[in-house]
Parts: C-alpha cells; sequence; structure tokens
C-alpha cells in the first residue's frame, strides 16, 4: 500500500470527524467535508477536499485519479460541512483538459502560490505558463459547487 492510500484510509476518516465537530476550527481553514450520493450504488461518500471559495460558488480541484467527483457527471446534490455548518449544494464536474486548464489558470490568478503544489510556473507577468497547465489539466478535474 502507498503512503498515499494509506494517508487516504485512515487521514480522511480523522478529517472528516474533525470538521464534523466542534473541533472543525483546527482542520477547516480552506477545507470542507463534501458528501456525494453513488449513482449506482446510494451509498453516501464524505470526502475532506480543499477549496476555494468565491461568494457562493466554490471551486475544488481533485486528482483524476480519485473516483469520488466522478459521481458528479451531468451535475448532483451534494451535502457540505463547510466552517462547521451544514450545508447544501448543486456540484458539477470539468473533465475535458482544455476546459480544466482554462479553469486552473484562473485559479492560479487568484491564489498563484498554489501554482507550486499544480507544477505550474507563473510567469514574471503573474500569468501561469501554458505548457503547465496543460499538464497539470491531464491530471486533474474542476468540481465547482454552488451553494444552496
Amino acid at each position: 500500500m502507498s503512503v498515499r492510500s494509506w494517508f487516504v484510509r485512515l487521514g480522511n476518516p480523522i478529517f472528516a470527524a474533525l470538521l464534523r465537530s466542534p473541533l472543525h476550527g483546527l482542520v477547516d481553514s480552506g477545507t470542507l467535508l463534501i458528501s456525494v450520493t453513488g449513482r449506482r450504488s446510494g451509498r453516501v461518500y464524505a470526502t475532506p477536499v480543499n477549496y476555494l471559495p468565491d461568494g457562493d460558488r466554490l471551486t475544488v480541484v481533485s486528482l483524476r485519479e480519485r473516483t469520488w467527483w466522478r459521481n458528479l457527471r451531468g451535475g448532483a446534490a451534494v451535502g457540505l460541512h463547510l466552517r462547521g455548518t451544514p450545508r447544501r449544494g448543486r456540484a458539477s464536474v470539468i473533465e475535458d483538459e482544455a476546459s480544466v486548464a482554462a479553469a486552473l489558470g484562473g485559479y492560479l490568478r487568484r491564489v498563484p502560490a498554489h501554482a507550486r503544489f499544480l507544477g505550474v510556473r507563473m510567469g514574471t507577468d503573474g500569468e501561469p505558463e501554458a505548457e503547465g497547465l496543460a499538464r497539470a489539466a491531464r491530471s486533474r478535474v474542476i468540481v465547482n459547487v454552488q451553494l444552496i
């Protein structure tokens, strides 16, 4: 089992419990718990994710290799634990590489410090380099959540 797999199996339940508890302030700066219902199983999956807020809209960048976001294809209702408060939202996923690259570009213009986590270099003009965006888009998807 890889270190990443081990962390997900052990770390996600711990983060989920903390995000639902009165101690959420220890871990919820930029992290929320998203609950997604499986389309075939009907089972609810709760996953801690990092997000970027923009008014009543949230942006989540996820690795393509993760599976939780696949249940959002075509749009779906989601539950959220956001800053200690249960919320509802409507989520959709962007998968095509060109659209993901464009969304990542907008994301990095707002939070350039995240460029290094995505492996994208920022130009001297503050713009993310196209080559790095294309490379990052191959391994990521964008989940947009509209709060309701």
